[in-house]
């Protein structure tokens, strides 16, 4: 589900998150007071909620569609996401910030994380803070890569942001897997996520 109050952008993002395999729009809000029935008539998995000015308005709304519909992953939009504000959406329960001038692929990598559950680490919220639950294995350049991956980045786009060959971080990624028993990346960034390491 989409809540934005400016209708071109609305329909458009709709349109383009519709086109992506395995993404369904389910409801589109134009109104503020619109987001929270829509989302009680379609129940969506995540909700992309634009926000005016700082966005705390995007928080405040936040918390009363999860007070309707508490399964509901809800991913902010702001302008500029102050690191304050950001604190704020994780208290209010959002899972993910996407900054205005973020890329398109930013954000659908972003939905795509979060409707499996992974809170992307560009939203540094209470529940991430935890103690290490035991002495880290993974080297710095493993929890480089895993670290990116919980953030929803493809292969490719780690191999760019770290300036490493394809090859090294697919070598990297299958050490890390051995070290955590993990099924696939994503699973090894959970494992390593969960225990505090990243």
């Amino acid at each position: 589900m989409i809540g934005n109050a400016h209708h071109l952008l609305l329909d458009a993002l709709a349109h383009t998150l519709a086109a992506v395999p395995d993404f369904e729009v389910v409801g589109m809000a134009r109104e503020e007071a619109a987001v929270v029935p829509v989302a009680e008539r379609t129940s969506p998995g995540v909700l992309v909620l634009g926000a005016a000015g700082t966005g705390t308005t995007g928080t405040a709304l936040a918390r009363r569609v999860l007070a309707v519909r508490q399964g509901c992953k809800v991913v902010l939009v702001a302008p500029s996401p102050t690191r304050g504000l950001v604190e704020q959406a994780g208290r209010a329960g959002v899972w993910a910030v996407v900054p205005m001038d973020a890329s398109l692929g930013h954000l659908v990598r972003t939905v795509r994380a979060v409707s499996v559950g992974c809170v992307p680490m560009h939203l540094p919220g209470p529940r991430e803070r935890r103690e290490p639950s035991r002495e880290c294995t993974l080297t710095d350049r493993e929890r480089d890569v895993l670290r990116l991956t919980w953030a929803g980045a493809s292969a490719k786009e780690v191999a760019k942001e770290l300036c490493l060959a394809s090859g090294t971080v697919r070598n990297v990624t299958s050490t890390a897997l051995r070290k955590l028993d993990g099924r696939n990346r994503f699973d090894a960034a959970r494992i390593a996520q969960e225990r505090g390491w990243l």
